[in-house]
């Protein structure tokens, strides 16, 4: 692909099935509750919903590997190394799997640290321990489930990623059923359901790999234990793993930060962060195409590709963040009456309305240079800025909150998205030398 190839028209249909798997990805949660929901009384149920947050945690936490094998993916098709394309499957494959066994084996004292995170009561925690405790046995099949969807994301190959969230989702769906309705496994059922369905999705997976290698034909093997290569895997897993808990220290401060103004303030803001979860699944996937683009610029050394990539897919993300945003202005007050009956929360929310519409329109660029900054696999500049910004960002709401209560709550959060921005901005003449050096 030259530097004048990429199109407007490519950007798009790459992006939008990695919208629809955003979007289809919390189906899995979804069907757990709803099959539950059906069967049990309210503990089972509160049971599924605090075990999907203690996995949360967990696929939080190794979230690097699907970003990692992206940029990693992309740098080796850019500069036509079949040989690396293949090895670095296999490569983030294995750590995925190798950190799902180390969780097997771990999960005493793991599960003892989440669950201490969230105060449920003795009843729930014990329902909620035995669906984590099956579905823990689907942990390696889902990490290195995370490495091949990175890999189909830096290979271009999006509509391939969503047609495995598809079948994830119909998978667990139809298990759900099967183990709650057919065989009265009640919460262990639905545990169980996702346990066997990620098993089934890899397999699924795998089929889809090797079509995939096969069209592309043969190549010179890179050695899989090629010492340098992992070395340089697991520094950009490092660094992007670092970065990303920074990010949720960031989050998990503006929700603590929402309670110390209030129980109305708590619950309100909580209906907002949904919409900024669903912004996320639009700008995302413009994100997930520039790492793929930007990154095979940068294996192939090409400046003049990389910012056309980088122009091409920021612009249609500001489109969408401008429609998401003056979406939200618009039709906010119909979101929030649609999430909670209860007037004290759609008043909090309300009253905080236009300050959630502006996180889009503001967000994007930092969406943006995080996907170009992952592509170019400048990870002690991501790791580095995402700290300062963190740091900054707890002193703009020290010194904000005490000023305007919980309008300086949200205008800290938003200059929040600025710095991100803007403390990732200040590696780009490094970058740039790094690409004629």
């Amino acid at each position: 692909m030259t530097a004048l190839s990429l199109t407007r028209k490519q950007v798009f249909l790459r992006a939008l099935p990695i919208m629809g798997a955003n979007i289809a990805s919390p189906l899995v949660g979804l069907v757990d509750l709803a099959v539950i929901g059906r069967t049990a009384e309210t503990n089972s149920i509160a049971a599924v919903a605090l075990g999907g947050l203690v996995f949360n945690v967990f696929f939080w936490s190794v979230a690097f590997l699907r970003m990692g094998a992206t940029a990693l993916t992309a740098q080796a098709d850019g500069r036509s190394d079949e040989g690396e394309v293949r090895a670095v499957l296999w490569r983030a494959g294995a750590v995925g799997a190798t950190i799902g066994l180390a969780l097997l084996v771990l999960q005493t004292p793991l599960k003892a640290a989440v669950f201490a995170l969230f105060d449920s009561p003795a009843d729930v925690e014990m329902l909620g321990r035995d669906y984590v405790n099956a579905r823990l046995w689907g942990a390696p099949a889902a990490f290195t489930g995370f490495a091949i969807y990175g890999w189909l994301i830096g290979l271009g190959l999006t509509g391939r990623a969503l047609i495995l969230q598809s079948v994830l989702n119909v998978l667990n769906a139809g298990l759900s059923v099967l183990f709650v309705l057919g065989f009265d496994m009640g919460v262990e059922g639905v545990g169980a359901a996702s346990a066997v369905a990620q098993w089934l999705h890899l397999l699924a997976a795998g089929v889809i790999i090797a079509l995939i290698l096969k069209r592309r034909g043969t190549a010179r093997q890179s050695a899989f234990w090629d010492r340098e290569a992992i070395r340089r895997l697991f520094s950009v897993n490092r660094d992007i793993f670092l970065r990303t808990l920074a990010l949720l220290a960031g989050f998990t401060w503006f929700n603590i930060a929402s309670l110390r103004e209030g129980a109305d303030v708590l619950a309100g803001n909580a209906i907002l962060m949904q919409y900024i979860s669903i912004c996320a699944f639009f700008l995302d996937a413009f994100a997930h195409v520039t790492e793929a683009e930007t990154g095979r610029a940068a294996g192939a050394k090409n400046w003049s590709r990389l910012m056309r990539a980088f122009r091409l897919t920021s612009e249609l993300a500001l489109v969408f963040s401008l429609i998401l945003s003056l979406g939200f202005l618009m039709l906010g007050d119909v979101f929030i009456t649609m999430m909670t009956t209860d007037e004290a929360t759609r008043a909090s929310a309300r009253t905080f309305l236009i300050w959630c519409a502006l996180v889009p329109l503001l967000g994007m660029p930092s969406w943006q240079l995080d996907g170009l900054m992952i592509g170019a696999t400048q990870g002690p500049l991501m790791r580095n800025a995402m700290i300062a910004s963190l740091v900054i960002y707890l002193a703009l709401d020290a010194v904000m909150r005490p000023l305007w209560g919980a309008h300086g709550l949200w205008f800290a959060f938003l200059l929040y998205y600025l710095v991100r921005a803007g403390t990732l901005m200040v590696g780009w003449s490094g970058l740039k030398r790094s690409f004629t050096a």
